[in-house]
């Protein structure tokens, strides 16, 4: 009798001790280990990383046009580390011809915000040819536009905006830049504006 009593106190200890690693063990089951959490969690943000500029591109009814040769000598984009610096850029639309003249002459404001995002497009294709693949554009850094206007003429940073709202609208937050805006009297060949850029790339 006095030897089942000393024994009764261990084998309760040892029944609880089971019942805890049982519980362990079916609370093991229901969740993952550390290295099936990171497993999900790289996968969801390769999906949210899952860009596709292109197709976005192509949803919001742009085309882009073949890269334009240099016109001069120098080239269009130029790679230092994980930066990209891209030469001016014109504005020329697909197939058409380049958008000449002074803003607040004989260009609108409105004409020349669509100049703008001309350059901005042709600057896109010079990234294609460059990276193979528009998804590699982690940020635009920055943005310089020059505008081709008269001496009285303010507008410049509205005109610029034509290339810094596509960026946003096809990039996202990636787009968005710092930026300067400049008045000239006069530009290459006499076109309306000029962009030029520099792009953080994967």
């Amino acid at each position: 009798g006095a030897r089942d009593a000393r024994l009764r106190p261990r084998a309760e200890l040892n029944t609880l001790l089971l019942g805890r690693m049982m519980m362990g063990l079916r609370h093991t089951s229901r969740v993952p280990t550390a290295l099936a959490r990171r497993a999900l969690l790289a996968g969801g943000a390769s999906r949210v990383a899952a860009v596709h500029t292109e197709s976005r591109l192509k949803e919001l009814g742009y085309t882009l046009p073949e890269p334009t040769a240099p016109k001069g000598s120098y080239q269009l984009c130029v790679k230092s580390g994980n930066l990209l610096f891209l030469a001016g850029h014109l504005p020329q639309p697909v197939n058409g011809k380049l958008v000449v003249g002074k803003i607040g002459d004989s260009l609108t404001v409105e004409e020349g915000t669509q100049a703008a995002e001309y350059c901005g497009l042709n600057i896109l294709a010079t990234l294609k040819q460059e990276l193979g693949d528009l998804d590699r554009v982690k940020r635009i850094v920055k943005v310089v536009g020059f505008v081709n206007c008269d001496d009285t003429f303010t507008q410049q940073p509205q005109v610029v905006n034509g290339a810094s709202d596509f960026f946003g609208k096809v990039l996202g937050d990636r787009g968005v830049h710092a930026r300067s805006a400049v008045g000239t009297n006069a530009l290459p060949l006499g076109v309306a504006v000029e962009i030029e850029a520099i792009v953080e790339v994967e």
